[in-house]
């Protein structure tokens, strides 16, 4: 989910857009279709309303239109063309439209259906995700207002967390955990599902956690893994003195890994601390 209150480099566009860096640099060039920011150290920061832009532009291109017509349109004309080709037949198209309305009571029984009918890795991978950026580019875009964008996330986040509860297993155990200021959750929830589903057990300890903390926890649980996300660089940097010492503070042979849109700038740097980048380490079925 993009957040209006951050910026994103190209990398982190590419990876939320679809479209590579060097398409998204000659787009600029050719069309100027979105015109970002420079960073003092020559990069490119692209607003939340610019990924949601491009993010359009990517799924009707998808549907054989050219960017070359695209560009000459009214943005707002893209981003509705857009959004109704994504809701066409989707299984959000009816969340959507109850998150737009404030209707709690239809949100809360569709959820509950795709959970039912899905299972909880479909329902992650194919509900959660797809509704994260929508709700995400309408919320950039100031097409909903934040208080929309809360009550899908509390409705969601509940499922998900009681998913994770409902499901558990026997397979070896991880610990996962939002950095300190993280309270975005929808994508670590929903990448914690699927690590469940592949015959892990997870144990989410939750939002905006002091990293001792969390590491106080694996002394009592003993986990086989500790998962840490944030979606936000600078949160990421005000941690690295603490996630710095996780790996000589964590029960011998615990793996530690951490994940989320933040953590590619420091990407370096956290592998020097012992670190897997991303939840790859828990992307196949565990030991037996």
């Amino acid at each position: 989910m993009t957040r209006p209150d951050r910026t994103y480099e190209i990398h982190e566009v590419a990876e939320l857009t679809g479209l590579a860096a060097a398409r998204l640099r000659a787009w600029e060039r050719r069309y100027e279709v979105v015109r970002p920011q420079r960073m003092s150290n020559g990069y490119r920061a692209y607003t939340a309303g610019q990924v949601a832009l491009l993010r359009a532009y990517a799924r009707l291109i998808q549907g054989g239109e050219r960017i070359g017509d695209l560009a000459t349109q009214p943005s707002e004309g893209v981003l509705a063309r857009a959004e109704a080709r994504s809701l066409d037949g989707s299984p959000h198209a009816a969340l959507m439209e109850a998150v737009c309305a404030f209707d709690r009571e239809r949100i809360e029984g569709l959820v509950a259906q795709q959970l039912a009918l899905r299972g909880l890795r479909a329902f992650a991978e194919e509900v959660v995700m797809p509704l994260a950026r929508s709700v995400g580019d309408l919320w950039a875009l100031g097409r909903i207002p934040i208080a929309a964008e809360h009550l899908a996330s509390e409705v969601v986040l509940h499922a998900l967390k009681g998913g994770l509860r409902m499901s558990r297993g026997t397979g070896p155990l991880v610990v996962g955990a939002c950095l300190p200021g993280e309270r975005h959750e929808w994508g670590f929830l929903a990448t914690l599902a699927v690590v469940q589903e592949d015959g892990w057990r997870i144990h989410y300890l939750g939002a905006d956690l002091p990293v001792d903390e969390v590491v106080q926890a694996a002394w009592k649980l003993l986990p086989q893994g500790v998962a840490f996300s944030s979606s936000d660089p600078a949160i990421v940097r005000a941690s690295l003195p603490a996630l710095a010492r996780v790996l000589g503070k964590l029960p011998p042979r615990t793996t530690a890994a951490i994940g989320g849109g933040g953590v590619e700038p420091h990407a370096r740097v956290l592998r020097g601390y012992g670190f897997v980048i991303g939840l790859e380490a828990f992307n196949k079925a565990p030991p037996r």
